[in-house]
């Protein structure tokens, strides 16, 4: 049986948007209905390469048969173009963080709620296969701490939200994701060296199981690494999310106790059309949505939290 075929719009056409663009152009059983931005420039360039019919205003492509949207532009923007979305009665996927504050974030899913629409939020690193191996190693096991690093340079392309709502929200997601578990603890130290918004964060954090976490982001690095590390009782696991490269050190005794290592082979994937698949998929067959409006907002109530707690508490 062949699949339905998802009429499809974007919203926003940066760096994400763009990804969102070309993944939609590339699925069989979709068809781009429209995008929107309000660059012509940027217009001109998606209408040369993928031949798709764009808008300058974003009443004029909401009013276009769609069956979803993806909604990529700033964070600031977010509540404002999500509830004229959901006015339409279009389900959406707003990318990461679900809104600039957890009490807009909390009208979106007010929204969604009162129009029985479905509402994705866009955390993209659940769907890096490293992460998922990650949390298949894990599994039964006493874990007792996660490190993750994410830094790099600073990205011109973010002028709204400092470091933490932009890189930290992954982490703040993935470390509840491959826990199972809600953050019982949660603090933080920051700064700010380039601009309003602090560009260096160091969270930390314990879960309600117990798990240690710990998140060093920012902005100051002049190259690019994401890596976790996990700690259990029986081993190490350490994957690096950019090269999807884990491995794994399990102990054993001896004359001289010492590690054994395993690569743990993963088939590298761009995450990005897993994400996409997974939110049509479920658009189209009645499931659960694999990441929630929930899921957005609990990410933004921790970075409350964090920024609201500079010190261990």
């Amino acid at each position: 049986m062949s699949k339905k075929t998802m009429r499809v719009g974007v919203i926003g056409l940066g760096w994400m948007g763009k990804i969102h663009l070309r993944v939609y152009s590339e699925m069989a059983d979709v068809e781009v209905v429209g995008v929107m931005d309000t660059d012509e420039k940027t217009l001109a360039e998606v209408r040369e390469r993928f031949g798709v019919k764009t808008y300058s205003d974003l009443d004029e492509l909401l009013a276009q048969p769609l069956d979803a949207v993806s909604v990529c532009v700033p964070t600031v923007y977010h509540l404002p173009v999500g509830l004229k979305v959901m006015e339409k009665d279009i389900p959406l996927l707003i990318e990461k963080p679900l809104a600039a504050s957890a009490a807009e974030g909390r009208q979106l899913i007010e929204k969604a709620q009162e129009k029985g629409l479905p509402l994705m939020v866009g955390h993209i690193e659940r769907f890096n296969q490293a992460v998922r191996r990650v949390k298949e190693l894990v599994e039964g096991e006493d874990v007792i701490s996660i490190n993750i690093e994410r830094v790099g340079p600073y990205p011109p392309r973010i002028q709204d939200v400092g470091v933490i709502k932009d890189l930290g929200s992954h982490d703040i997601d993935l470390i509840r994701f491959i826990t199972g578990s809600e953050y019982e603890k949660v603090f933080a130290v920051t700064s700010s060296t380039m601009g309003k918004h602090e560009d260096s964060a160091l969270i930390t954090a314990q879960m309600t199981n117990g798990v240690l976490a710990q998140i060093n982001t920012n902005w100051v690095t002049p190259y690019k690494s994401r890596c976790i590390s996990v700690a259990t009782k029986t081993k190490y696991i350490r994957a690096n999310l950019v090269t999807q490269e884990v491995k794994e050190y399990s102990k054993f005794e001896g004359y001289d106790a010492h590690y054994m290592v395993r690569e743990w082979p993963v088939m590298f994937r761009e995450p990005v059309p897993l994400e996409l698949r997974a939110f049509l998929d479920a658009l189209r067959e009645g499931h659960e949505l694999p990441i929630t409006g929930r899921d957005g907002l609990y990410v933004l109530e921790t970075i409350e939290r964090v920024l609201d707690a500079p010190a261990a508490k």
